[in-house]
């Protein structure tokens, strides 16, 4: 998600290559990366910066976000699964205390320096900049604060401001959600095979159905019962057909999808003892 983000970022001209830099640990990956996106310095260790986007698995965000504000960071963006703003405020204020007792011989002086913390929840289908993300503001964001995240996600899809109490349900809504997605154009793929098409066609004619019909929904701005209605003539084969998904619970069974995964996400992000 990290380089989906970089990539746009870098297509939308947020910035030029030589202002953005990039920390990866791994030195194969981070061969890698330079190679992919030249001018873009591609480093092992943070350095000084003003801000700084979270990018890495949940146990490593603490790390991060303290080497990240020893820096110079005043705005953090966070797009670490089930962390929540508290945690990440948590970890930004005591480095920032740290760094400001060093600085001060001890004085303690600057040390309610505050770091303004976003929090965000993206979707894979920002790889293709069609993503779909939702930011919640920290205690210490504003609006520029907020302007910074949703101009960084923007470049690679839409972006909407929610409390942080919502956020476990975009988890499992829009989060999740591609997954869901990709096991229906599975189904249908192996029902159109099924029902006597070769594969290259049946995964052709999915590939476009999933496209234009989502491209249907997004231009038209129709309610999605609208458009269903549309295609099902009394008694004709979309009909029959919507009977049997009716009859096998898909309905129900997309109801309980999100609920589980968003009472998973809501699992992840409870402290633990």
């Amino acid at each position: 998600m990290g380089e989906a983000l970089l990539r746009g970022l870098l297509a939308s001209k947020w910035a030029p290559p030589k202002r953005l830099v990039v920390v990866e640990r791994l030195p194969s990956r981070r061969d890698q990366l330079a190679a992919q996106f030249p001018g873009v310095a591609v480093v092992a260790e943070m350095p000084d910066a003003d801000a700084a986007l979270i990018a890495v698995k949940p146990h490593d965000v603490d790390d991060a976000v303290q080497a990240a504000v020893v820096h110079g960071a005043k705005r953090i963006l966070s797009i670490a699964a089930g962390v929540t703003l508290g945690s990440l405020e948590a970890a930004a204020a005591a480095a920032a205390a740290a760094a400001a007792v060093e600085t001060n011989a001890g004085t303690g002086r600057g040390a309610d320096r505050t770091v303004a913390v976003v929090r965000a929840m993206p979707n894979t289908p920002a790889l293709v900049g069609e993503g779909a993300a939702v930011i919640a503001a920290g205690s210490h964001a504003g609006p520029d604060d907020l302007a910074w995240a949703s101009g960084i996600l923007s470049a690679v899809g839409t972006v909407v401001e929610v409390e942080e109490r919502l956020l476990d349900a975009v988890t499992g809504l829009a989060g999740s959600g591609p997954a869901y997605i990709m096991l229906i154009a599975e189904s249908l793929i192996e029902a159109g095979v099924l029902v006597g098409l070769p594969r290259p066609i049946a995964d052709a004619l999915t590939r476009q159905l999933l496209v234009g019909s989502a491209a249907l929904l997004a231009r038209t701005g129709e309610n999605p019962a609208i458009l269903r209605a549309n295609v099902t003539s009394p008694g004709g084969t979309t009909a029959a057909g919507l009977m049997a998904l009716e009859e096998h619970g898909v309905r129900a069974a997309i109801l309980s999808a999100v609920q589980a995964a968003t009472v998973k996400s809501r699992q992840l992000g409870a402290p633990h003892h």
